[in-house]
């Protein structure tokens, strides 16, 4: 009998939220995305143990952060390696406020997978949805350079990172449930009341019944009743967790988010409006500014391990 995880397959692309390589040969899923933290694991695991000797030989005597950025690339080729379609790789949070260093940054990593024989058709530049983020991506778009802004949390975000012609957006789910939760002294809700899906729904509608192409991918689940509330959706990036407890479920599993469906008006957002927008909503200028502090954490505790394997 199909599992839900099966059924989700038929009407979403499902991607891995994973630096774990034998949960991504187990689970098949069609692409990976990385970010500081997911790398920061992987390069502490035993599977990628040569790979980070090696790289920290093969780079030895340049700084930390370069160091880095080549052992990400190392992580994300193994993955490119595993599933048929693409892998993310996180521009560093450091440059979120910085649109020419985020553009130079990305066009590095793109030549580090070309020097490993991988096409930028491969990945996925992922960028901070801050207004220097989505201008970065605007003009890496241009040029042919696939983008994924991710830490997104609100419908402008999603208006601009529309404007701005990019290839994927990632709204957090979970991330925006928890403020909710810690706001309103709320221990759960029911899948239709959860505010991380309810504004990924809303984000959905918008794109669709525009018919703008930039692809919505949630991400951030904390459950699988979340997933289940997105079926439909374009894409979805769940944690190895998450995808073993919908395999294992031999349930039904209707799609709940459709083109048809959808309805909502197109309006452009300029950056006054943009950060006024994002200003007024505090869930979002929290979140933002909190999950760029955290991926900016987790690649400060990755040049510190870099730095001490090099000393070793």
């Amino acid at each position: 009998m199909a599992s839900k995880l099966d059924h989700l397959r038929d009407m979403t692309v499902v991607v891995a939220d994973t630096g774990d390589v034998e949960a991504v040969r187990r689970l098949k899923p069609q692409d990976c995305t990385t970010n500081p933290s997911l790398v920061l694991k992987a390069a502490g695991s035993e599977y990628f143990a040569t790979t980070v000797g090696d790289t920290i030989r093969a780079e030895s005597g340049r700084d930390p952060s370069d160091v880095a950025l080549a052992l990400t690339v190392a992580v994300g080729a193994e993955l490119a390696g595993i599933v048929p379609g693409r892998v993310s790789t996180e521009v560093d949070a450091r440059l979120s406020f910085d649109t020419a260093a985020s553009i130079d940054r990305a066009k590095r990593i793109v030549a580090a997978y070309e020097a490993r024989g991988l096409g930028k058709e491969r990945i996925l530049i992922k960028l901070a949805s801050t207004w220097e983020g989505i201008r970065a991506a605007e003009a890496l778009q241009k040029e042919g350079i696939d983008c994924n802004l991710t830490l997104l949390f609100s419908m402008a975000q999603a208006k601009a990172c529309a404007d701005a012609g990019a290839y994927l957006i990632s709204p957090f789910v979970g991330r925006i449930t928890d403020w909710y939760k810690k706001a309103e002294g709320v221990e759960s809700y029911a899948p239709d009341e959860d505010p991380g899906v309810k504004s990924v729904r809303r984000i959905y509608d918008h794109y669709k019944s525009n018919g703008i192409d930039t692809v919505v991918m949630g991400a951030s689940f904390r459950t699988a009743a979340q997933v289940e509330a997105l079926a439909g959706c374009d894409r979805l990036t769940i944690s190895p967790e998450l995808l073993q407890e919908l395999d294992d479920d031999e349930g039904d599993l209707p799609r709940r988010l459709s083109p048809a469906a959808a309805s909502g008006t197109a309006t452009a957002v300029d950056e006054p409006t943009f950060r006024w927008e994002l200003n007024e909503d505090a869930m979002a200028t929290e979140k933002l500014a909190e999950g760029i502090r955290k991926f900016h954490a987790d690649a400060v505790k990755l040049e510190e391990m870099i730095s001490r394997k090099a000393a070793a």
